[in-house]
């Protein structure tokens, strides 16, 4: 398996699984629905831990946008691999979409709340409110992407002044899934922590194009916040994580 394989293939399993835990939890008749916040948090974390053990000695499991920017601006990835990187991340997130939409396939026609169905793909915000909505997702992103460089250094001890790659293989699995249960649980409220712009838009372009009995729209007007906010927090992590002079 190539890197890019590894990236689809690691970004499709953290959409089954994630994205699948929310259809359990949402969609009528299923047997977990209303088993509520709790489930869908510890969902996602088990399924970054499924999808980073799974792929991370093939590509580094990424399997996000923001951390192939944070890295890249860390000095830590090629920018060069970054652009690639990314569309195996967005092909992979739709494929994930496509499979938990048949999973469920039933359970669209017997839930009638097309907010419902949307959210099975996608984050929305409790309230909207755009500047808010932008700043809780560079927050989430940041704690996400400095933790991870920050839990990348505790495993080593790198020689004054040597560059030291990170290889989120190296990291172990665990951590960062419990890392994003954390994120979910304690800054998930507001915008459904989306911290990651292949898990937000790639499903939700899946919605946006599969048969889905009253599915109504897509909400294309809050798309843009779950793409640039969580870019702009893997940034910032990155910048703070230099200025600590770590690489």
């Amino acid at each position: 398996m190539n890197p890019l394989l590894g990236e689809v293939i690691g970004t499709m399993l953290l959409i089954i699984l994630g994205d699948g835990v929310v259809a359990n939890v949402l969609l009528n008749k299923s047997k977990g629905q209303s088993s509520g916040w709790i489930v869908i948090t510890a969902g996602w974390g088990f399924a970054v831990f499924v999808a980073v053990a799974t792929v991370a000695r093939v590509s580094g499991a990424h399997i996000n946008p923001a951390v192939s920017v944070g890295l890249a601006v860390a000095g830590a990835f090629p920018w060069s691999q970054v652009p690639i990187y990314i569309i195996a991340q967005m092909i992979g997130a739709f494929i994930g979409g496509v499979i938990v939409y048949l999973a469920y396939l039933p359970h669209w026609k017997e839930t009638q709340d097309p907010s419902l169905k949307l959210a099975v793909f996608c984050t929305g915000p409790a309230i909207r409110n755009t500047p808010a909505n932008f700043l809780c997702e560079i927050i989430g992103t940041f704690v996400l992407v400095f933790c991870v460089l920050e839990m990348k250094t505790a495993f080593e001890f790198p020689l004054s002044g040597a560059a030291v790659p990170v290889d989120l293989g190296a990291l172990g699995a665990i951590p960062v899934g419990l890392l994003v249960w954390s994120i979910g649980l304690s800054l998930g409220g507001p915008t459904g922590y989306a911290i990651n712009p292949a898990r937000d838009l790639g499903p939700r372009i899946a919605h946006a194009l599969l048969p889905i009995p009253g599915k109504g729209g897509s909400d294309w007007s809050y798309s843009w916040i779950p793409v640039f906010a969580p870019i702009v927090g893997g940034i910032i992590a990155a910048l703070v994580f230099l200025s600590f002079g770590k690489y």
